[in-house]
């Protein structure tokens, strides 16, 4: 699987060994989309949301239809490889004007490292990528209709977390990587750690199972948070490699994410 939509954080590494840990429901939930690289591999009934807007509307349009989004690219591509960095940010400012889907592919696919990164105002910031041309075309033409065929039944919705309490139901399931706590203001929506635990509790409450990826092993450094003990029942470390943020650093230790289960 090679990821259409490249977004911090990505789980693509530890796919398999994540979704080894998923019991039986009914319906998918994953409320903070990303890049997707969960859902990819999940079948039946999936709803996934994310409080980024242009996300949202990438993902429906990569659904229902992929080949505007192709021509989009290709075009934009190549009048990045006529004009050099200065079209990679007009486009980073009309993006910023207008949330425009396609702009915001073309972006994640050309900045540095391909780290999707907003400012406070909800700006993309991130630079061009010196040394790369960026995906080709016709190679994402090949992963975007693979991606379009998977997700054809995915319910994508423009939300916040929370919101999806009122949806979940005891026999569902809702598969959580939020911003990580030791990555506050990096990241587009970092979210408020006592609201997250209480929405955890709520999921608790209402009897719904969840799998939570957050903040593990880094190297010699241990940046486990200590969740409150009585909102999970298993924590499981899963190896996920260098991050793209820490490649970019030069960092080469290796990392170990958290899974968290409140379920055996």
């Amino acid at each position: 699987m090679q990821p259409v939509i490249k977004w911090s954080g990505s789980k693509r590494s530890q796919a398999e060994k994540i979704i080894s840990y998923f019991p039986d429901y009914d319906t998918y939930y994953e409320p903070f989309i990303g890049g997707g690289s969960i859902m990819y591999h999940i079948k039946g009934k999936r709803v996934c949301s994310d409080i980024c807007k242009p996300l949202i509307d990438l993902w429906q349009i990569i659904q229902n239809n992929p080949l505007y989004l192709i021509k989009e690219y290709e075009t934009l591509w190549n009048e990045l490889q006529e004009q050099g960095q200065e079209f990679y940010y007009s486009i980073r400012d009309k993006f910023n004007q207008t949330k425009n889907p396609a702009y915001f592919l073309f972006l994640s696919r050309t900045c540095t490292n391909g780290l999707i990164r907003f400012n406070k105002k909800g700006e993309f910031n991130n630079s061009y990528h010196h040394g790369r041309k960026g995906i080709k075309p016709d190679k994402l033409h090949k992963i975007m209709m693979d991606w379009s065929n998977k997700i054809q039944d995915v319910i994508f919705v423009h939300q916040s977390y929370e919101q999806i309490l009122h949806m979940v139901k005891s026999n569902d399931f809702v598969y959580l990587d939020p911003p990580y706590f030791n990555t506050k203001g990096m990241y587009y929506g970092t979210i408020n750690y006592e609201e997250f635990i209480n929405f955890l509790k709520e999921l608790n409450n209402k009897k719904v199972k969840f799998a939570l990826s957050y903040d593990g092993i880094r190297g010699n450094t241990d940046r486990t948070v200590e969740l409150p003990k009585d909102i999970y029942v298993r924590h499981e470390y899963i190896k996920s490699g260098l991050s793209s943020f820490n490649r970019l650093r030069g960092n080469t230790e290796e990392v170990y994410e958290s899974l968290y289960l409140n379920y055996e």
